[in-house]
């Protein structure tokens, strides 16, 4: 009898025991889920969400993890891309979308400009900033014409200077950005680029959305830490564009 109870009760203790790794394993799923789920760009936080976030752990910057190379490999990283991948680095920022609500964003840039990227759209953030849309240029297949004409926000997509094939453009070494690209195009002489965003190239007036001028905030934060801006070229006009050497 007592053999019989001391076996029910090691096979109760392996059942507990299995019933407590199985439990275990649920919850990680859970959290492990949630964790990617919270960070979802392009997706709302809501003001009660806020409240419980410190946001400046919002804003940060990694390395490209495997996860993440799959995204993009193919993509905006192409199969003759002379990058290295620690050369890289995954922004994470929030930002206000155009009804003002607060959204979760996303973007690759070089990790030699990391640092400024993060301050400047901290700030932006801070100063209720508008931007639309701020998600890879791998969703839309790394497709230039496509994520400009949606609006969005990007920076990394590797191709080399125009007539070369050793001299990668700053878009493909993750030094340029392009902000609300919709309504502050490439200009040269009749070439716009967005095709979409014509009506606001020749007349940058006050009541463009997202108008991008010496005036704007973000065209003051990045100047200011070195960067570029597109809209002074003398040749053609890149309203759009943000870049560092």
């Amino acid at each position: 009898m007592r053999r019989v109870i001391t076996i029910l009760h090691r096979t109760n203790d392996i059942v507990m025991r299995r019933l407590s790794l199985l439990l275990l394993l649920t919850v990680f799923t859970v959290v492990t889920n949630a964790q990617k789920a919270r960070w979802q760009a392009g997706t709302i936080i809501s003001e009660s969400q806020l409240k419980t976030l410190d946001i400046d752990k919002c804003f940060t910057s990694e390395k490209i993890n495997d996860e993440l190379f799959a995204r993009i490999n193919g993509k905006s990283w192409k199969t003759y891309c002379t990058l290295q991948r620690d050369d890289l680095r995954y922004i994470k920022v929030l930002h206000k979308n155009a009804d003002g609500k607060t959204q979760r964003g996303e973007m690759i840039v070089n990790r030699d400009v990391a640092e400024d990227v993060l301050f400047v759209f901290r700030e932006l953030y801070k100063a209720d900033y508008k931007i639309e849309r701020m998600v890879l240029i791998d969703d839309y297949d790394a497709d230039d014409e496509k994520s400009m004409a949606a609006n969005n926000t990007s920076s990394f997509n590797f191709r080399f200077v125009t007539g070369s094939k050793k001299v990668i453009s700053n878009h493909g070494k993750g030094k340029a950005i392009d902000i609300n690209p919709l309504y502050n195009p490439y200009v040269k002489g009749d070439v716009v680029s967005p095709s979409e965003g014509r009506k606001y190239a020749y007349n940058r007036n006050k009541d463009i959305p997202y108008l991008i001028d010496q005036n704007d905030l973000a065209y003051k934060l990045f100047t200011k830490r070195g960067w570029r801006w597109g809209g002074n070229y003398k040749s053609l006009k890149d309203y759009q564009h943000f870049e560092k050497e």
